[in-house]
């Protein structure tokens, strides 16, 4: 673990006017801020913050900043930022380029937009920028898990012709403004899309500073397929444990290494572990054998994915999170780097006595 380094800086009447430092590039301070020291002439208090992961130094600076107003009362306020860089296990380290990651199965109807919703919130709650790309022309889907439907104005469409700004197409989220939505068209059928205007748009969400770009790639495998995973060098593989749904997935992972895509994952959706148990469902182990991809996660069947998606919200951000909330969470720390374990879908909610013989057991 590295020292602990102690950073400064003064910040005249912070509280009493409510004065926004992001302009002052004097300060410098690294993105892992995990607590401060506000002294002042009359008290002296320490305080934690949360940690502000994979944001840039400066706005790691001003988070602690804006949590310490409730502790300055007025007047000259020297701010103590105290860091530890790479801590294990609380500190995620930005990405060290920006990583577009195509979400794609073959099949329709197996989860794709529903893993793209979720995955996508989830890394932006850990800190990260993301922009989430529905590339699915004349079908989109995305604004509406998002919640998002009536504020789509211009699309990718109208900033390749030169009708708008990247900017002005981008629709960013209410709830986390780290989290951006992009889609490549309204409901139309006939764009002249190819692989360079689909490259050209998210080089375009790259430069904005987005670290991650999710592409929702549309079903099936023709000229849709092949302009979603333009950009990316990364793919996540949904798949279902029926038949169709898996050989549809093995054909995809093939053509994803044919176009130089060599780093994917695999997602086994709509996993019901009653019918594993009774062997009229192929299980996870099987499915991941059966193509040969390693698995970022398995979502349990669950019902409230319908009325997360008639409310537009997705499963991530719901009060009691669920057990395919949970598991898609868990998703996300691992596409990220996190260690997180996979998991237990046939006994979820074990007791502390019964995770101990487990233990002894060696299971």
């Amino acid at each position: 673990m590295a020292p602990a380094v102690i950073y400064q800086a003064v910040v005249p009447g912070l509280a009493a006017k409510g004065r926004d430092v992001a302009s002052r590039s004097a300060l410098k301070t690294p993105a892992a801020c995990k607590s401060f020291e506000s002294h002042s002439t009359n008290h002296t208090r320490k305080t934690s913050v949360s940690r502000s992961v994979g944001f840039s130094e400066k706005q790691g600076f001003l988070r602690a900043v804006r949590q310490s107003r409730s502790v300055i009362n007025s007047g000259r306020t020297k701010l103590q930022v105290k860091l530890d860089a790479e801590e294990e296990g609380e500190v995620a380290s930005p990405p060290s380029k920006p990583r577009v990651i195509v979400v794609t199965s073959g099949k329709g109807g197996v989860g794709k937009t529903t893993t793209t919703s979720n995955i996508g919130v989830s890394i932006a709650r850990l800190g990260y920028r993301v922009a989430l790309l529905d590339a699915d022309i004349g079908l989109r889907n995305l604004d509406l898990l998002l919640g998002l439907e009536n504020r789509v104005l211009y699309t990718g469409m109208e900033v390749l012709e030169g009708e708008c700004r990247i900017e002005q197409a981008l629709i960013k989220d209410k709830r986390w403004r780290n989290l951006a939505l992009l889609c490549i068209s309204k409901n139309r059928q006939r764009y002249n899309v190819n692989s360079d205007s689909m490259q050209k748009l998210c080089e375009m969400l790259m430069d904005l500073g987005f670290q991650y770009v999710l592409v929702d790639c549309p079903a099936g495998i023709d000229i849709g397929f092949v302009n979603a995973i333009a950009a990316a060098r990364e793919a996540v593989i949904v798949t279902t444990p029926e038949i169709t749904s898996i050989r549809d997935a093995d054909r995809v992972a093939g053509l994803l290494e044919a176009n130089g895509v060599y780093d994917t994952k695999l997602v086994v959706n709509r996993v019901r572990p009653d019918m594993i148990a009774t062997n009229d469902m192929m299980s996870v182990k099987d499915v991941q054998e059966m193509l040969g991809v390693p698995l970022l996660g398995a979502i349990p069947e669950d019902t409230n994915v319908i009325v997360s998606t008639n409310r537009g919200e997705p499963l991530v951000l719901r009060k009691k999170l669920t057990l395919s909330g949970i598991a898609f969470e868990n998703a996300a720390r691992r596409l990220v780097g996190k260690q997180d374990y996979l998991i237990d879908l046939n006994s979820p909610y074990k007791s502390v006595f019964q995770r101990m013989k487990d233990f002894v057991a060696g299971e």
